[in-house]
């Protein structure tokens, strides 16, 4: 309005002397270049504890796939020099357990923004113990194995046919993290994946048999059908992921679905290590490990393209 001048803009703008804020960074996990992986909020709570409530606003105000809360554990600790921590994550819409990009997320405004040398990173979550670790320019997430089950694909039928259409379906399997795995088959190409645009409204109200916390769409890698790199390296694996039970249309990169992806392509492909990438629009790659102790190493680089406060 006429009537607010260029002064009393700036003490409408100004923030009480008694409003709180929080430090708050968008990092990008799964890449080394801004505007591309997989962006994350991460809040340090400091000398606050947010409520559930208030946690949910600002995961709905950032309105990324996920917004991550570090706190300290003790009176006596800090984000710059302490090694263990507690990590919550949040979708705009609800809570979830295990967010590995977020993780990912978490460990680099640590690492990089509050120069925490602690070789490795412990994070307390409802999935238990998380781990983060230096490995060169990569972090390499330690998260637990998700296993599998063949599914009966007659069950999945409706599913199927919203996200993948007439595109023919090698397997369904069903992961202990309550994600649905559909395999493409080995005729399918990098370009049959990308093109994929299953409707998200006819996805959530698709009958299934079980409570689903997302869609993984995988094609196992080759030369022939587009699978590599920029450096001409073959993906093991590729995939997609789709969540709309938890208001994400698609995740760009998911490091806990490839928990699952872990599980899968090391029964089928006779190995436990992999090259694989998410085909995603931002997309990301990803080196993943299946150790044989019920544990899988996700590693990926990652790179901090906000810093600022957020106001509670």
């Amino acid at each position: 309005p006429e009537w607010i001048t260029p002064r009393s803009k700036c003490k409408l703008n100004m923030a009480a002397p008694d409003e709180k804020k929080i430090p708050i960074f968008t990092v990008d996990a799964f890449t080394d270049k801004p505007y591309a992986g997989n962006p994350a909020a991460v809040c340090l709570l400091e000398d606050v504890d947010l409520t559930n409530k208030q946690q949910q606003k600002i995961a709905a105000e950032m309105n990324l796939s996920e917004t991550a809360y570090l706190r300290r554990l003790h009176a006596d600790d800090n984000f710059s020099s302490s090694s263990t921590f507690g990590l919550r994550w949040f979708t705009p819409t609800n809570e979830v357990a295990l967010c590995g990009h977020a993780t990912l997320a978490s460990a680099a405004a640590l690492f990089y923004m509050m120069k925490n040398p602690s070789p490795q990173l412990t994070f307390q979550t409802l999935s238990g113990d998380l781990f983060a670790k230096r490995e060169g320019d990569f972090i390499s997430l330690d998260l637990p194995e998700n296993t599998t089950q063949p599914q009966d694909k007659e069950a999945y039928s409706q599913l199927l046919k919203v996200v993948v259409g007439m595109v023919p379906v090698r397997d369904v399997n069903f992961s202990t993290v309550g994600d649905v795995l559909v395999r493409l088959t080995d005729d399918a190409t990098r370009q049959t994946l990308e093109s994929l645009r299953p409707d998200t409204a006819a996805m959530l109200a698709a009958h299934t048999q079980n409570v689903i916390r997302g869609v993984i769409v995988t094609l196992k890698g080759s030369p022939e059908n587009g699978c590599v790199d920029n450096q001409g390296v073959t993906y093991d694996f590729i995939s997609r992921y789709f969540a709309p039970w938890n208001g994400i249309p698609e995740d760009p990169v998911t490091g806990s679905a490839h928990t699952v992806l872990a599980s899968y392509w090391a029964k089928e492909l006779g190995k436990t290590e992999f090259y694989a990438r998410q085909c995603s629009t931002r997309g990301g790659d990803l080196k993943v490990r299946l150790r044989g102790d019920g544990r899988v190493d996700v590693a990926g680089k990652a790179t901090v393209v906000l810093q600022g406060a957020i106001r509670i």
